[in-house]
């Protein structure tokens, strides 16, 4: 099969910090692989190269000549003037370029520059971009072709920038953290798109149900070094660990090894060194290796809970609305103690206002929320917080507390705190603009479990953090002794922490549903299908019922003239669209190419009335 795309001895860096070192891995037609490492492994670095945005130190980025490539940037940028179709027409794809040069020549009168315009846009199929722009921009939920990018919400920028890569048909689909910022509808769409199509696709995502259900491959980062798994997701969980305990093993070994050779050097004599240059080069190569140690585990999270009496938090009548828009409609709730609830809905839907107005961040329009005596709130907002960038990472935390307390008489310092989060003593003395999205989304988590909280709201927790620190938070929250909110598009996340959803459907209707995600998703799927069956079965009564009626009378004069008709007129039909057909791709003139393929949907619309006309005189024919 052909390689769509091969990294060959790839090396990046950023000062001293060294991303990954003469890495090497290939794409070939059709695959699709996930990219996964921990946040500040290089991954977006690494995508950013492959899209052509930055340059390796040293090493080839080869794409196979021909193959258009689309890159979806993790936070895609637009001028905020642009309205959305204007934006779709900012890529300067080739297609792009092409109804750019079309429009110039058009107006410039030369007539030799127009043709060889309008050639390029027969050769690329170019005349009906901004219908499939409309289309796809359908599909994703955006119909408000003309608003500008300055008002849409992140979800929607999100939308169009993936509409704008999906547009140009790519055959190698760069994406970093396509799901971001979308809602669950929007991802499932995406994932059953993916799915379907035949392109090559490497991408960023945290989304393990969007991984396993759409990858054959994947690729790790770790300790600047790339592991190739041929399978999917649940694939690569076993062959990691299968990975990690042989090297383990072998570091164990070299250990060993390497404190006999350390007694060794101390005991060798200054004059006898240049006879035993070679082992003494052995022993640092060993001193590397037995440094080697992955530690699985990474991240731990064990931190006290302040108690939380049995009052939690009750919504009396709450309304609220934003202009004609409800969001909450005479809402009444008692929230338990110890309960785990997770909030799913459309982008719009409400589900941020709703965290506002029970942290009384936003006032409702009527009623209101009465919260325990004892309860501390912990919120992770989906905005996060902005960090000084010319602050050091440590300062960031002991500006918070210098010493955080794990309960049962343990404490750690500021250091050892964010030692448990992934950050070694390098790391917490870098700048915080110097760490990566995903680096500093875990900050912002840090900041906000040591202050102890009995009530942890987290809006969209997943986003932009690595799959290990998921793993360690899922742990976490499982085990948490306090309360949790959770809104989150991250299907995987929610099903292993939540008990219970409440289900925002839009317009201030909301169902209260006693079970994780996928549960509700096979109850709505199961309940969609029973219905759909019921219609049909109804459908098909009255069709019954219709069809007897119009069985007890015969054809009239004027009826049977038109049926005896009709079929000699829909061959006739037929044979001037096949004799179009069979022509059209010799027609050069492009105000005569665009006629006839005009003709030809009339065509198609004459031949399907007619067709459905006789098909319902024949009835009558053979059942007078």
């Amino acid at each position: 099969m052909v390689n769509v795309l091969q990294i060959e001895n790839l090396t990046k860096s950023y000062g001293d910090l060294l991303l990954f070192n003469n890495i090497n891995f290939s794409i070939v037609e059709g695959q699709k692989t996930g990219l996964i490492g921990i946040n500040g492994a290089g991954k977006t670095s690494l995508m950013d190269m492959i899209a052509g945005k930055t340059l390796p130190d040293s090493g080839n980025i080869v794409i196979h000549k021909g193959i258009r490539t689309g890159y979806l940037e993790q936070n895609p940028q637009f001028a905020g003037e642009m309205t959305v179709m204007q934006a779709c027409f900012s890529s300067g794809s080739e297609i792009v370029q092409a109804i750019e040069k079309y429009e110039a020549s058009a107006v410039s009168g030369n007539s030799a520059a127009f043709a060889e315009a309008g050639a390029k846009m027969d050769a690329l199929e170019a005349w009906d971009y901004e219908y499939r722009i409309k289309q796809i921009l359908g599909c994703l939920n955006i119909f408000d072709f003309d608003r500008k990018i300055s008002e849409l919400s992140g979800g929607q920028v999100k939308r169009v920038a993936l509409a704008n890569v999906l547009i140009n048909e790519p055959e190698l689909l760069v994406l970093d953290e396509p799901t971001n910022h979308l809602d669950l509808e929007m991802i499932e769409w995406l994932e059953d798109y993916l799915t379907r199509s035949r392109l090559s696709l490497i991408m960023v995502t945290h989304d393990r149900y969007f991984l396993d259900r759409i990858c054959s491959d994947i690729i790790e980062i770790d300790n600047k070094q790339i592991y190739h798994y041929r399978g999917k997701y649940s694939y690569y969980i076993e062959k990691r660990q299968e990975r990690i305990e042989a090297q383990n093993s072998e570091t164990e070994r070299a250990s060993n090894l390497f404190r006999k050779e350390l007694e060794w050097m101390r005991r060798q004599p200054q004059a006898r060194a240049t006879k035993a240059k070679s082992r003494i080069d052995a022993f640092y190569a060993l001193e590397e290796k037995a440094k080697n140690r992955t530690d699985s585990s990474q991240m731990k999270i064990g931190l006290k809970t302040s108690h939380i009496g049995k009052k939690i938090f009750e919504a009396r009548h709450v309304s609220k609305s934003f202009d004609n828009v409800k969001i909450l409609n005479d809402f009444n709730y008692v929230f338990s103690r110890y309960e785990k609830m997770g909030i799913v809905g459309n982008n719009g839907a409400g589900k941020s206002t709703f965290l506002k107005l029970l942290l009384n961040e936003t006032e409702p329009d009527s009623g209101y929320f009465d919260i325990g005596e004892t309860v501390n709130f912990g919120y992770y907002s989906q905005s996060g917080i902005e960090f000084d960038r010319n602050m050091k990472v440590i300062d960031a935390v002991r500006n918070i507390a210098e010493v955080v307390d794990l309960g049962n008489g343990q404490k750690l310092s500021a250091m050892q705190f964010l030692g448990h989060f992934m950050f070694p003593p390098e790391k917490q003395h870098n700048y915080i603009g110097k760490l990566s999205g995903g680096e500093r989304r875990r900050l912002y988590l840090c900041t906000v479990l040591m202050k102890n909280p009995n009530f942890l709201v987290l809006d969209e927790p997943t986003n932009d953090l690595d799959i290990i620190t998921l793993n360690i938070l899922e742990n976490y929250l499982q085990n948490f002794n306090g309360c949790l909110i959770l809104v989150s598009h991250d299907r995987y996340f929610m099903d292993k922490i939540v008990d219970h959803l409440l289900v925002f459907k839009g317009n201030a209707e909301i169902k209260d549903f006693p079970g994780n995600y996928s549960d509700y998703r096979y109850w709505k799927e199961t309940s969609e299908k029973e219905k759909s069956a019921a219609e049909r079965k109804e459908t098909g009564k009255n069709s019954e019922i219709k069809r007897d009626k119009v069985r007890k009378r015969k054809l009239s004069f004027k009826e049977q003239r038109e049926f005896e008709t009709l079929e000699q007129e829909i061959a006739l039909h037929e044979k001037e669209k096949y004799d179009i057909e069979q022509t059209i791709g010799n027609i050069t003139d492009t105000g005569e190419l665009y006629r006839q393929s005009e003709r030809i949907s009339e065509l198609l619309n004459i031949i399907d009335s007619k067709t459905n006309r006789w098909i319902e005189l024949s009835e009558l024919a053979v059942y007078p």
